[in-house]
């Protein structure tokens, strides 16, 4: 039975699940944190493989690979927390040979590409669209849920068509390389991606299905949020005959290789108390650094105290941060992490009076003598009491081992298990996106000003050496994205969907050094108020208990794909 989809005026007025569970932290920090979000995937992936060894009753073995028979994923550690996973299992894994290099004819090389099927409310039809979920940089089955409460079933379920995930080269388990060396990766580009995609619309034959499918002979419509969001859009200009429409969510396509505004729009976000006692204590811990004077109490305090660089310890606390990309609308998803973080910096201390609490930072009545000549405010304290809480008591050796980034040798593992090195080779050739502080050293900040471009950057040297064959260049090649369109970027049925507090907007068509544009059936432009990152992609069973906003850009994007699909007509037989 098709899934009722309310449309406004007629009853009616998307390192991700729905009806499952946040994503493990270092799922977005890789993205935030660099050689840091390294050091915090290590560690989820250090307490996976502890909680599944004791559930499972098997010996703890470090370095588990793919060859050992099994590996932590994400729905075990997910299931490990106790957290409510989809039930997907109606979504077999299918395989499409794709060629390894597209480009290069001499090899000979293929893999298969993993993706699976929603046929639940197919109509067969002359007509009929496919509706496809770019994997992106993760593996295909954190997105099934999408395929199965989320927009894909949402759209398939209005326009009685065939929802898709497709898993990304190299993500999951679509891989082709024995292991992860730089030579081994120089096939993970944007060109090869996008190419990947083309031929599986152009060729694909669905399981199950008679009627050919395959584009341009069937209105494909492309869905991707974040980076898959910028592809999607990509994908609209680089293959228009195939793409009939695009839903560009959350979609990241202007790369920059400073990405200092991922912070600003957390800072003018977030609660404002907690904001402003935010970048105080920054400021005090910043000072302290760099004039040396106490330097070593005060990484005590944060339990990082034999943690030899500065710019490691910066780094390690700034890691509460990058879970603000995690909130969501849907409860089953969200990720309350970033609240209870503001709710710690601005939690009264014992000794310290309730009205003292509502002071300014920095009045005595706040001050707290750590030892003698040396007093800080209440909040620098209670955010130091929670890295050591929540960050450093998950170190189980020493804390340069931990959270330390200078030894290179440490990134250098070229593994198949060491997905880390994916997404982080892609930021490092074609991508960008190293968080640092503003340019501007009288703007407040939320990150200490030590977080470089040097010391973000640094991991591409450190973990990509020079192959035989390639060598990642000093900064990422941004030029062949932006080449794309960038802000510009725009065509008939692409839509743009951003959230309004999303710390990746300003790499969105939507950022405020963007050019506005009309909001048109043709080339929606939406934003959708008090949302973070892809909200719309997820989606719940009866669309009806999804929030106001969410229902109502949902409506939206089924009366837009409607009407692009009412234009579509087949392509005139050769």
């Amino acid at each position: 039975m098709a899934r009722a989809v309310f449309l406004p005026l007629l009853i009616l007025s998307l390192t991700c699940f729905s009806s499952s569970s946040p994503p493990p932290a270092s799922s977005h920090l890789l993205k935030v944190l660099g050689p840091q979000g390294v050091n915090f995937w290590r560690l989820d992936q250090q307490q996976a493989r502890a909680q599944l060894a004791s559930r499972r009753d098997l010996p703890l073995r470090k370095g588990l690979t793919i060859q050992d028979g099994w590996k932590p994923t994400q729905g075990d550690f997910l299931e490990s927390q106790g957290a409510k996973v989809a039930s997907v299992t109606e979504f077999v894994p299918q395989w499409f040979e794709q060629p390894l290099d597209h480009f290069d004819e001499s090899n000979t090389h293929t893999f298969k590409q993993r993706y699976w099927v929603n046929k639940r409310h197919y109509q067969a039809r002359v007509g009929a669209p496919v509706i496809v979920i770019d994997g992106g940089e993760t593996s295909g089955e954190d997105r099934l849920p999408y395929l199965d409460t989320g927009i894909a079933d949402i759209l398939a379920s209005a326009t009685n068509g065939v929802g898709v995930v497709l898993e990304h080269r190299y993500y999951g388990e679509s891989i082709a390389v024995q292991n992860l060396t730089t030579d081994s990766l120089r096939w993970l580009s944007n060109e090869q991606a996008a190419a990947d995609s083309a031929n599986f619309m152009a060729k694909v034959k669905f399981d199950g299905i008679d009627e050919d499918l395959t584009a341009p002979g069937t209105p494909w419509i492309y869905y991707g949020g974040s980076y898959a969001g910028a592809r999607a859009a990509h994908m609209k200009i680089l293959y228009p005959d195939l793409v009939w429409g695009s839903i560009a969510s959350s979609g990241v396509t202007h790369a920059a290789i400073e990405n200092w505004q991922y912070m600003e729009v957390i800072r003018n976000a977030a609660d404002p108390t907690c904001s402003s006692h935010l970048v105080a204590s920054v400021n005090v811990i910043d000072t302290i650094l760099l004039s040396g004077i106490f330097k070593k109490q005060l990484k005590g305090l944060f339990g990082l105290a034999d943690l030899q660089h500065d710019q490691d310890f910066a780094s390690t606390i700034s890691g509460p941060l990058g879970s603000w990309q995690s909130k969501n609308w849907d409860p089953a998803v969200d990720s309350t992490s970033f609240d209870k973080f503001c709710t710690a910096i601005n939690a009264p201390l014992r000794n310290i009076s309730a009205q003292a609490v509502e002071l300014p930072f920095g009045h005595p009545e706040r001050m707290v003598e750590v030892e003698e000549g040396f007093s800080l405010d209440l909040s620098v304290l209670n955010y130091a009491s929670y890295i050591k809480n929540h960050t450093t008591s998950r170190c189980t050796t020493n804390v340069e081992e931990c959270f330390g980034t200078f030894n290179d040798t440490v990134y250098q593992e070229t593994g198949l298990d060491q997905t880390w090195r994916l997404w982080m080779f892609q930021v490092c050739t074609q991508w960008g996106y190293f968080t640092t502080t503003p340019p501007d050293p009288q703007l407040p900040r939320i990150l200490s000003r030590t977080i470089t471009l040097p010391y973000e950057s640094k991991i591409c040297q450190q973990a990509y050496l020079p192959g035989e064959f390639f060598q990642v260049p000093p900064l990422p090649n941004i030029t062949a994205v932006n080449a794309l369109g960038d802000f510009d970027i725009a065509a008939d049925r692409l839509a743009i969907i951003d959230g309004q507090v999303d710390p990746w907007r300003p790499d969105t068509p939507h950022s405020d050094d963007a050019r506005p544009r009309p909001d048109t059936t043709l080339r929606p432009f939406k934003l959708i108020p008090g949302a973070v990152h892809h909200w719309d992609e997820n989606g719940l069973a009866d669309l009806m208990d999804e929030p106001d906003e969410i229902k109502d850009i949902h409506a939206d994007e089924v009366a837009f794909v409607e009407a692009w699909l009412e234009e579509w007509k087949p392509p005139a037989k050769k």
